[in-house]
């Protein structure tokens, strides 16, 4: 199966360099590029790419305002940063608004390819270096936050509980499904239930979510 995508980025000499990097695999094809947020959605609907790489400082539409329209346009799409901002609020803010992954230009191509791979089967990608500024940033803000845990909790069964706090480790469905002893299929079906009860999108979103009210392992001190 061959994985679609759209790089959105205003530097050329960057954009070749990546789809360069990515046509050298089979199972990875750079359908189109942009070189601007409204070029960007253009592409995307046009294409409906399965996996879009976004930078966050381009002229004219921000990054951030760029996701939140993609996200409504495409919903389908995998969404990841790829950016030079190492600022957790970003980080934290594109997460919210629909990221499956955030990641810093200096990664490896290795490392790249594996993330989309990954983000394409649903799973959030997040760089080792903003992981801990994430975590910091809501243990921040857990103080006022810590008074609607108790309300936040009853919205959820205790095995939804258990699933949202693999979410938030970034576990596969499988990997879920083999630490819970349960059908993969079951899960499935979880984590729809999850996203439909607290009005989420995606994987990532439960995942923020989740160290926000307490309920990730990651949000204990």
């Amino acid at each position: 199966m061959t994985i679609r995508i759209l790089l959105v980025d205003d530097h050329s000499l960057f954009r070749s360099g990546v789809r360069q990097l990515l046509q050298r695999e089979a199972d990875l094809d750079v359908v189109a590029e942009a070189a601007d947020g409204i070029e960007g959605i253009k592409r995307a609907k046009e294409f409906h790419p399965d996996v879009i790489l976004l930078d966050l400082n381009m002229p004219g539409l921000s990054g951030l305002e760029t996701l939140q329209l993609l996200v409504q346009d495409v919903p389908t799409a995998a969404i990841i940063i790829l950016t030079v901002s190492e600022e957790a609020d970003e980080l934290g803010q594109a997460l919210r608004d629909g990221a499956r992954g955030y990641l810093i230009k200096n990664i490896e191509a290795e490392a790249l390819t594996t993330a989309i791979r990954k983000a394409h089967r649903g799973e959030p990608v997040i760089a080792d270096s903003m992981t801990a500024k994430l975590v910091a940033q809501f243990r921040a803000q857990s103080a006022p936050v810590a008074n609607s845990q108790p309300a936040e909790r009853d919205k959820l069964t205790t095995r939804e509980r258990e699933i949202v706090q693999c979410l938030a480790r970034g576990e596969s469905n499988k990997q879920i499904a083999r630490h819970l002893d349960v059908a993969e299929s079951t899960v499935k079906i979880h984590v729809q239930n999850i996203l439909k009860k607290l009005n989420l999108t995606s994987r990532v979103q439960v995942a923020v979510y989740a160290v926000e009210h307490g309920i990730s392992d990651m949000a204990a001190p």
